[in-house]
């Protein structure tokens, strides 16, 4: 039985973590810290297991195998530093870092200390990407010109039964966040616009404020490629009707996903538009993380599109703050 701690419930998706690792059959919860020790502590005794209020004397438990990190984005370096260095497994909520420096330094101590990292990007495992990435490597539709992805709720609209919307105030934190909708719910369209299209040689974003917060509500990217194609990045958190939409256009075809409904639909050039059977969702980010741990394996594919997702984040961000286009190779190494 792998001996899991949780770390930090800052995310709002770290209770779902947290079932992950309670109903899978090789994992169980043993452990909580928390950044908010009354946090913690509240989320340890709703599990019936200890909390610590130091980091460093949880990580010291010989009987913790692996941990699962839902801190605040600015905390991802030095929370997945230590655990690396006292040699737990490491199971993440995107993204990796804030930077891409921080990043390599966090797979350094994974690759050096023999870490088992899984990052939490779920639409990478469902079956609609599968099938996607399938027509794309068949050429069905000849060679990729453009590839948008949209991702965006109503988190932030403030109304009476959500004064302040429904997102976490600690969503709207520059410091913690590092960013607003697009490092958050616009991680998913960037990392498949990443996986369908390949790294990107440029990125140029703009960022709205609908809201007022101190993070953007309202996003898009623009990835830009040397043979003319394009990525269109979109995330906000101000759309109460807005579905989740796939395009993938080249020269032989286009696919659309969720236009609106949750079908996938391919046409050929000079062909008429077809449904295609979507596959059942691959195994889940946890599992496959579970599975590494088990067999000593890495997740290499996932880990490869982390990498990137937090490259491609930091370059949006300066795109904006400095208002130009931002070469990917222009983001420091270390």
């Amino acid at each position: 039985m792998i001996r899991v701690a949780m770390l930090s419930y800052w995310h709002v998706h770290a209770w779902e973590y947290t079932e992950y690792a309670q109903n899978h059959p090789g994992t169980t919860v043993v452990a909580v810290w928390d950044e908010l020790p009354e946090r913690g502590k509240a989320s340890a005794a709703k599990l019936g297991v200890p909390f610590y209020e130091d980091l460093a004397d949880l990580l010291a438990r010989e009987d913790v195998d692996a941990v699962v990190v839902d801190t605040p984005t600015n905390m991802h370096r030095d929370v997945m530093l230590a655990a690396a260095n006292a040699g737990k497994h490491i199971f993440t909520e995107k993204v990796v870092a804030a930077t891409h420096a921080e990043a390599n330094e966090i797979m350094a101590a994974v690759e050096r200390n023999n870490v088992k990292l899984t990052v939490s990007l779920p639409r990478f495992y469902a079956g609609y990407t599968a099938a996607i990435s399938r027509l794309i490597a068949d050429g069905a539709l000849g060679e990729l010109t453009l590839a948008r992805v949209r991702l965006s709720h109503n988190g932030a609209l403030r109304s009476e039964r959500n004064p302040e919307g429904w997102l976490p105030a600690h969503f709207y934190s520059l410091e913690q966040c590092q960013g607003g909708a697009l490092i958050d719910l616009g991680c998913h369209p960037m990392y498949l616009t990443r996986l369908f299209l390949g790294l990107p040689d440029t990125v140029s974003a703009q960022y709205g404020y609908i809201t007022g917060r101190e993070v953007e509500d309202n996003a898009v990217a623009i990835l830009g490629y040397t043979n003319g194609a394009i990525g269109i990045v979109e995330a906000g958190f101000v759309n109460p009707a807005s579905p989740f939409t796939i395009e993938v256009h080249g020269t032989g075809g286009t696919v659309l996903f969720g236009t609106p409904e949750p079908k996938l639909l391919l046409q050929r050039a000079g062909g008429s538009w077809e449904e295609i059977a979507v596959p059942n969702d691959e195994t889940s980010a946890f599992n496959e993380w579970v599975g590494h741990m088990q067999q000593g394996t890495v997740a290499t594919a996932n880990i490869a599109l982390a990498r990137d997702l937090t490259r491609l984040m930091e370059a949006a961000n300066i795109s904006v703050r400095e208002g130009r286009s931002v070469r990917i190779d222009e983001l420091a190494e270390a």
